[in-house]
This record gives structure tokens, C-alpha cells and sequence, in this order.
């Protein structure tokens, strides 16, 4: 079968719980290849819950959905503070991206505890503001942001990437509402070994199979190059 919307590939998934210093218990799930060890670990950070974002957000659900059996890849995600999805919802509310460094710290937490291995944050619009903001705080292989706006993470936050050795991969939309290519040249050029991915076509919903696979296909290729090419079609069993 073709390997398309809300497919759910073979894995290993469980509910989680994290909980933050500051006291608050956040909802996830982790999902696992279904039948050895990880060789990586995505822990995502969802789009603005004020404006719908939340673990559920379809690039990071298809991203658990897929890339456990299609790329070996560990894939968390959860609930920053307030937010709500049909896991549950976590407790506190929303603070505007500036407690939310706690909720990263408590993913970033769960990943050692558990001792998944090489663990690469991967933001969304606002999950890309606590990537760059709070990402150098970790034990990370690096970020990769997909549609950054830009809006809370200043200048200071993105220049401070600058030297770092970890790496960081930007997919920055063509027809973007926020941040398009040439302006985001511009805001990343303090970062020179930045790697920016302008996607042709693109808008900041990554809405569509096509943009779909190339979203998940770049994530990939920073992360786990020898799965690639991601197959299209499916020889067994899943769910949905």
C-alpha cells in the first residue's frame, strides 16, 4: 500500500509522562522501531498551541508515524505546558515560549534517562523559537527547524549558534506567512554554517503528501542518511 496521511507504521509505542522542574506533569508518547534499538532520537517541538499547535500536528504525528519503521528512529513528542490534544492535556498554561525551556529540559531528560542514543530536536514554527533559544542548554547532535518565524527568538538567540558544533538545518518555505527565503538568508547569515533549505513551493503548513515527504525526507537525511531514499509504499501490516 501506499504510504500516505494518517498511516501508522509498525513501532513501539507508549504513553509517557514528563515532568518538569517547576513542578508540572506534561502528556507524550514515544514511539520505537518496533523490533531492535533506535540509531537516533527526534524530540519535537510542536507549533503554537494559541493558535492550534500541538503534539498531534500532522508533520510531527506522520514523523511518528513513518520514520520509526522507515528510518530506525526513536520519535518523541508531547504537550508543552497547557496544551491539549487527544493524549491529554498537560498541566500549567502557556507562557509565551519563556517557561516552556522547562518542558524542553524535560524531554531532553526523558531521552538520557532512557538512554536513546544522538538526539536532534526538531521544532515547528513556535517549536522552532524554543529550539534556538534553549537547544545550546542540551546534550543534542543539533535542531532542525522547520518554518521558523522568527518572532520570539531574537537576534542574540540565533547568533549564539555561531561556532557551535552541533548542527542546525533550517527548511524555510517559499511561500511562507512568516519567514521566506531570502529574508531568513539574511536573519541566519550570523550562523555560517547553518544549513538553509529553501523548499520550493512550500508553505508553512507543509499542507500535502508531496511537501509531507519532503519535510520528512530532510529530517532524515540530516539525521539518518543511509535510510534514505524513504520508501513510498508499504508490505505489511499497520493501523489506519
Amino acid at each position: 500500500m501506499e504510504i500516505r496521511g494518517p498511516v501508522l507504521l509498525p513501532a513501539r509505542r507508549e504513553d509517557i509522562e514528563l515532568r518538569t522542574v517547576d513542578g508540572l506533569t506534561l502528556v507524550g508518547e514515544l514511539a520505537l522501531p518496533a523490533e531492535h534499538d533506535p540509531v537516533a532520537t527526534l524530540v519535537t517541538l510542536h507549533p503554537l498551541p494559541t493558535a492550534g499547535g500541538f503534539m498531534d500536528s500532522h508533520i510531527l504525528r506522520k514523523a511518528a508515524g513513518r520514520l520509526p519503521a522507515l528510518a530506525d528512529l526513536a520519535v518523541l513528542r508531547f504537550n508543552t505546558r497547557g496544551t491539549t490534544s487527544p493524549r491529554g492535556t498537560s498541566e500549567g498554561s502557556f507562557d509565551g515560549g519563556a517557561n516552556e525551556c522547562f518542558d524542553v529540559a524535560a524531554a531532553v531528560d526523558l531521552v538520557r534517562e532512557r538512554g536513546l542514543p544522538r538526539p536532534w530536536l526538531v521544532g515547528w514554527s513556535f517549536g522552532t523559537e524554543l529550539a534556538l533559544k534553549y537547544g545550546r542548554d542540551h546534550d543534542i547532535e543539533g535542531v532542525i527547524l522547520l518554518s521558523p518565524p522568527l518572532h520570539r527568538a531574537t537576534a542574540d538567540d540565533v547568533a549564539a549558534w555561531a561556532g557551535d558544533a552541533r548542527r542546525m538545518i533550517v527548511l524555510v518555505p517559499e511561500f511562507d506567512d512568516y519567514l521566506r527565503p531570502d529574508e531568513a538568508r539574511e536573519r541566519f547569515a550570523s550562523v555560517p554554517d547553518a544549513t538553509l533549505i529553501a523548499v520550493e513551493g512550500g508553505k508553512h503548513l507543509w499542507v500535502g503528501e508531496t511537501q509531507t515527504r519532503r519535510v520528512l525526507t530532510e529530517i532524515v537525511a540530516a539525521v539518518n542518511p543511509d535510510a534514505l531514499p524513504l520508501p513510498t509504499e508499504w508490505d505489511g501490516d499497520v493501523v489506519g
